[in-house]
């Protein structure tokens, strides 16, 4: 994507070095494996609330505190997309996570492999914005795989889609839109 990482262990999230960065991209399970992050998230909700972004993938809620993954409410289910050909329903097409700088459609979810995603928080504060709604054949759609929070001037996204198959696949339609995540506020 062309993008320049940058690595950071839990001592690297300092309010010096986050307001140097355009987007944190915190991994899939980071919170369930990384006991560190706790105490930085601090750090990383204030970076969010002077114009930063963060995109959190998913966690399992097993030991976790709702208040651990993001500034606002948020409750982790076992809920899961398991057909990669289900539907999805576009929830918000005018927000920014589906319009900059890629204007997605359902077209970007054609070839995604294994999975929708899995995890998918069931219950969220008013302030997440609910993108995407999915479910397997013959269950409920799921509308907490992607959510969007304003906060202060920043996002923060907290995102059970299944980035950890789709983007070393290659699938286009799942790089079009983790680029517009990355991108929300820039």
């Amino acid at each position: 994507m062309g993008y320049a990482l940058t690595p950071l262990t839990g001592a690297a999230l300092t309010p010096d070095t986050l307001r140097t960065l355009d987007a944190v991209v915190i991994g899939i399970r980071a919170f369930n494996t990384r006991k560190d992050l706790a105490e930085r998230l601090p750090a990383l909700f204030a970076y969010v609330e002077a114009g930063g972004t963060v995109v959190a993938q998913y966690n399992q809620a097993d030991g976790l505190s709702p208040e651990w993954l993001a500034p606002f409410r948020l409750h982790i289910s076992r809920d899961r997309v398991t057909d990669e050909h289900a539907p999805v329903a576009i929830l918000a097409p005018d927000h920014p996570a589906l319009t900059t700088p890629n204007r997605i459609t359902a077209a970007d979810f054609d070839g995604w492999v294994q999975e929708r995603g899995l995890y998918f928080p069931d219950q969220w504060d008013e302030r997440f914005t609910p993108i995407l709604a999915s479910g397997d054949p013959g269950e409920k759609p799921l509308a907490g795989g992607l959510l969007v929070a304003r906060h202060g001037k920043g996002y923060f996204v907290y995102t059970s889609l299944a980035w950890f198959r789709q983007l070393p696949e290659g699938v286009p339609g799942a790089y079009r839109l983790f680029a517009n995540l990355v991108s929300l506020g820039q």
